[in-house]
């Protein structure tokens, strides 16, 4: 059986056990949440040695901190409250007086069937599990398939759900990229991709043929502002940590700073000193996670020479002043780049590694006007303590999301829906946004019992009481 063969036959056994079993219940949505949970608890050890063979030197605390603790928290969150989302919701009736004489309207929540969730080879165990919450505790059944990328993480997930889940509650599907486009045309009843913006597009016309809705989690370029108003030392702390987890290979990384013209020297200072402290050397520390793979590295290390060629200042961030053109690994040093300009492709595509561009501005408007000439970014970030600015900059500016004072944060907060907008991104989950997101909202509305005389009105043959109902409502 070809692989598009094996994958309908999946998806067509998948849809006959959720009509054969029908809505889950909430004890049957925990236990399989906990199953989840057990798989992310008893394969922790195996989880990191997967993802460092996958990138060659992966940080096995920044593993165990988002990929494995990070998958846990999520999971044990809409288990601990699924109960609640499930009980649906009362809406007052339309007149309000149906209401009066027994007319009720509620939303109920009912599993969609079937989702489809494409992970991404960047943070692939937590960008499986975290959105499984919401599929789960919304009742539903899921496909996943992981990313060729990380070919090694991608095999042991197979296996692990292998052992727990039925192919009729949960199946993995593993392979290239025909793989993938075969996975994006199947008839879902909800998919869910997380990855490049180029990609998406690709995903959301297969997606198109059989009119499957969409969750799309892209990225883009998320830039920084830092007030005149902001701690340098704790900003610059800060968004180099977010800019170096995972080498930063993060949608949510900071892309680009924006700092006032007379503090970039400052900033340069205490960037230097932050990544310092993390990473006295960077060559052979198994902190610092490499670059997953070397087209990549190429990519990244094309845009410090374009940047360098085209006039920029490149400060590489090397604190034991090491050799790193050589190495067993694809390593690349924390690298700020000063005075870019908008024809350097560092400034025009999402860099998805260790090089920080930092613009100056002159006035805040100056600032918010560059942001918004380009396309809606994932994230937003301002450091300072001036509130009036902060206002300013959270009105003029739109993002999927937005971290006052550190970087990348919001996306841990399973009590904030998780999501971008436009290019950035479409839908979003974590939390009860998730069950929502994958949950069918269905309106009910049950009419009262007694056929009172405006019903009986609205019927023909029409006479003087609908014409003075109607009378009535059409007004200002």
């Amino acid at each position: 059986m070809s692989d598009a063969a094996t994958m309908q036959d999946i998806l067509a056994r998948q849809k006959a056990a959720h009509l054969r079993d029908g809505a889950p219940t909430a004890e049957q949505r925990i236990e399989r949440i906990d199953r989840c949970i057990g798989l992310l608890v008893d394969n922790a050890t195996a989880i990191e040695d997967a993802l460092n063979t996958d990138f060659g030197n992966r940080s096995r605390e920044a593993t165990q901190l988002t990929d494995v603790a990070g998958s846990i928290g999520p999971l044990k969150h809409a288990r601990d409250h699924l109960r609640k989302w499930m009980k649906g919701e009362k809406r007052k009736t339309t007149p309000a007086i149906l209401g009066l004489f027994g007319a009720r309207a509620e939303v109920a929540y009912q599993p969609k069937g079937v989702v489809g969730v494409i992970s991404p080879w960047n943070f692939p165990v937590n960008l499986t599990f975290a959105p499984l919450a919401g599929v789960l505790a919304a009742g539903n059944r899921a496909m996943i398939k992981p990313s060729e990328f990380t070919p090694a993480t991608s095999e042991l997930m197979k296996t692990m759900f292998g052992g727990v889940f039925s192919e009729e509650e949960i199946a993995v599907i593993t392979g290239g990229p025909e793989v993938g486009q075969a996975f994006s045309e199947l008839a879902f009843d909800h998919l869910i991709f997380t990855g490049a913006t180029s990609i998406a597009r690709h995903v959301m016309r297969a997606a198109a043929t059989n009119l499957v809705p969409l969750t799309l989690e892209l990225g883009g370029k998320s830039p920084v502002i830092i007030s005149p108003s902001a701690d340098m030392k704790i900003a610059a702390a800060r968004i180099m940590n977010g800019k170096t987890l995972n080498a930063g290979q993060i949608c949510l990384a900071p892309d680009y700073v924006l700092a006032p013209e007379d503090r970039v020297g400052e900033f340069v200072t205490e960037a230097k000193a932050a990544v310092t402290r993390m990473f006295p050397t960077i060559k052979d520390n198994p902190d610092y996670t490499a670059v997953v793979a070397q087209r990549h590295y190429d990519r990244i290390m094309g845009y410090i020479e374009d940047a360098r060629a085209k006039g920029a200042e490149v400060i590489e961030i090397k604190p034991d002043d090491e050799d790193l053109s050589q190495q067993e690994h694809r390593k690349i040093a924390p690298t700020l780049i000063l005075n870019p300009t908008d024809d350097m492709t560092v400034m025009q595509d999402e860099i998805f590694g260790p090089v920080l561009p930092v613009k100056t501005y002159r006035t805040l408007s100056e600032a918010t006007g560059y942001i918004n000439q380009h396309d809606r970014p994932l994230g937003l970030y301002w450091f300072g303590t001036d509130d009036a600015e902060k206002e300013k900059v959270l009105a003029s500016t739109t993002s999927g999301g937005v971290t006052i004072n550190d970087v990348v944060m919001h996306v841990a907060q399973e009590e904030l829906p998780f999501g971008g907008v436009g290019p950035s991104g479409m839908g979003s989950y974590h939390g009860v946004d998730g069950f929502r997101e994958f949950s069918h909202r269905k309106a009910i509305y049950t009419q009262i019992k007694k056929d009172i005389g405006p019903l009986v009105a609205m019927r023909p043959p029409y006479g003087p009481a609908i014409r003075k109902m109607l009378a009535g409502q059409i007004s200002r």
